[in-house]
């Protein structure tokens, strides 16, 4: 489909929508708003718009209907899928000013936010008041919380309390033709209509633009205990997760490290709180938290007592809260460090957990077969792995065309064969589209491509995202 390109007629219009000081066409704003943490990627849109009211965005998507020009809506901008690209230029929309935390309800453990709000600042002010929002991606310090809705986003703590979709009550949204709706109802229990909250968690900006999200909160739990398991084989500590859910426990965490992913996010953020002996190849870190602690206690003793049965050496078990917070100081460093180390391209794959031996072992042969190495980590205990892949001596030409597709492509085959996806948490954005055949039939794409049309019959919001053109 063909967009037409921003006229200083345009502009001038989208200047008296929200103002002179909130339009920008210099060239370094468009430079910094063209590209996310997707690898390379880089994509200039013609203007930069940062609307702050619901009416303000409803007046810019009917002038985009209007002269037909394509509007990408931006968070902060950590995405991994390359959803926030402006791949047909247009109009970069940031909910940057949407930041305030409108309401924390204590008496029905709610809280209404603005999509702008950063992930931790939000943690941080429901912990004031004992509360708990369990969703918390690597990104928590930057990752906007509308962002979070965007890709129904995850992190460590969903092993055990659920993903972004499962503290999504209601959204007022702004629909691609400007109407401003409600999505559902601010409770717990909705059966009224079909659901459309649940519809525009995940729907990576294609459906809409919430403007206000109402969110669920939980009581704070009052203890964590953490360990960190050492194995001498990749497949036992893959192997190991699903045991430990078997035996009747929950983690409130449980992340795998292998062992080139642990070793570069030592160095790189210059921690020396894990010793690496020369046989470890992974890590498990395991976290349960709870209410009680002589419980607490007794979990992560007959958690490591199962672990006792596998190839391991002494576990880490942290013994103050500065331990505890270097050992996540890792774990969330590590998609930084891989990339700092290596020309690399990340997939999020998310098979049953008891298949992830199985995954891992598939993975480690397509990189063979392709002559590519692979460094696996995530978050093990909901089956969620992100799998970098090392450029290493592979050709350019190798590296950015269809040899390496296909190589993903395989490994993808292999997640859906064991009953998996493509994307945990990463969603689809641009850089996954091409694979949504794997895992899903003609059919089922071609319902979802009408479901948009229905939102978005000119096809104005975010467009060539998730099923491409």
């Amino acid at each position: 489909m063909k967009y037409n390109k921003i006229t200083s007629s345009v502009v001038k219009k989208l200047q008296e929508i929200i103002g002179e000081q909130f339009v920008f066409v210099d060239s370094e704003n468009l430079k910094n708003y063209g590209h996310d943490e997707t690898e390379d990627l880089v994509f200039l849109p013609e203007v930069v718009v940062k609307p702050r009211t619901a009416k303000e965005i409803s007046e810019i998507l009917k002038l985009a209907n209007t002269e037909l020009i394509s509007v990408t809506p931006r968070g902060a901008g950590t995405g991994l899928s390359g959803g926030a690209l402006p791949i047909h230029s247009g109009i970069i929309l940031s909910m940057e000013r949407f930041n305030q935390i409108l309401q924390i309800d204590e008496r029905n453990l709610q809280a209404t936010v603005e999509p702008g709000v950063i992930n931790e600042a939000f943690q941080n002010a429901v912990k004031e008041l004992g509360l708990f929002y369990p969703p918390d991606p690597a990104s928590k310090g930057s990752c906007f919380l509308g962002g979070n809705v965007a890709e129904s986003s995850g992190g460590p703590k969903c092993v055990k309390y659920g993903t972004t979709k499962d503290y999504i009550l209601n959204l007022e949204v702004v629909l691609p033709t400007g109407e401003i709706i409600e999505t559902g109802a601010n409770t717990l229990k909705n059966s009224t209509g079909y659901n459309l909250t649940q519809l525009m968690v995940g729907s990576e900006g294609t459906l809409g633009i919430a403007t206000k999200i109402i969110v669920k909160l939980l009581p704070l739990p009052k203890y964590d205990l953490l360990m960190l398991v050492p194995f001498k084989s990749l497949d036992e500590a893959c192997a190991a997760v699903s045991e430990v859910f078997r035996a009747g426990f929950t983690p409130s965490a449980m992340e795998l490290m292998e062992r080139d992913a642990l070793d570069w996010v030592s160095k790189y953020v210059q921690s020396n709180v894990v010793k690496l002996e020369d046989d470890i190849q992974a890590h498990l870190l395991i976290e349960v938290d709870g209410n009680d602690m002589d419980v607490l206690m007794k979990d992560m003793e007959a958690i490591s007592e199962l672990m006792s049965k596998y190839n391991i050496t002494d576990i880490l078990f942290a013994e103050s809260a500065a331990q505890k917070n270097e050992l996540w100081r890792l774990r969330r460093g590590i998609n930084e460090a891989v990339k700092n180390n290596a020309i690399s391209k990340e997939q999020d794959t998310v098979v049953p957990r008891a298949e992830l031996p199985k995954l891992v072992k598939g993975v480690k042969e397509v990189g063979g077969k392709y002559k590519f190495k692979t460094v696996c980590y995530g978050h093990a205990g909901d089956g969620n792995l992100h799998i970098r892949l090392i450029k290493g001596d592979l050709t350019d030409e190798q590296w950015n065309g269809d040899y390496i597709k296909i190589a993903i492509a395989e490994i993808f085959t292999i997640c859906k064969q064991l009953g998996g996806t493509i994307s945990g948490e990463h969603g689809i954005g641009l850089v996954q589209q091409e694979y949504m055949h794997l895992v899903f039939s003609e059919k089922a794409l071609e319902v979802q491509r009408n479901i948009k049309k229905v939102f978005d019959p000119n096809n104005i919001l975010n467009p060539g995202k998730m099923f491409g053109e």
